[in-house]
């Protein structure tokens, strides 16, 4: 069974930083795309960054320059290194895993950047 747990979530001020983790079980991870993606107040889920199995990355344009997207297959986790945080990042972000056939995702982890 594929589960997948985030955290590293929290309360931040404007400019700060926070790095997400998201721990993988129950798939072969190293062969698996993963990917962020949040959800604010009111608007939908969007993407903020994927990972391949290769280590290609993609972001969203509004993160471009700020975050990382990074993999250890070792430790079967994916982490999100979120710099220059801004109120408009605010936000449950959600841990994505692409299996193909079908994604699954984490229960989600509160981001909230303080102006």
């Amino acid at each position: 069974q594929v589960r997948l747990v985030e955290s590293g979530g929290g309360l931040v001020q404007a400019g700060g930083s926070l790095r997400l983790s998201c721990a993988a079980s129950g798939m072969i991870f190293s062969v698996t795309a993963m990917g962020w993606y949040r959800q604010a107040p009111g608007k939908e889920r969007e993407l903020v960054a994927t990972i391949t199995r290769g280590g290609t990355t993609t972001y969203a344009d509004s993160v471009k320059g700020r975050f990382t997207i990074s993999r250890d297959n070792a430790k079967n986790t994916v982490y999100l290194q979120m710099n220059s945080l801004k109120p408009d990042d605010t936000a449950v972000y959600y841990c994505n895993a692409d299996l193909s056939i079908r994604h699954y995702w984490g229960q989600g982890t509160q981001v909230t950047v303080s102006s």
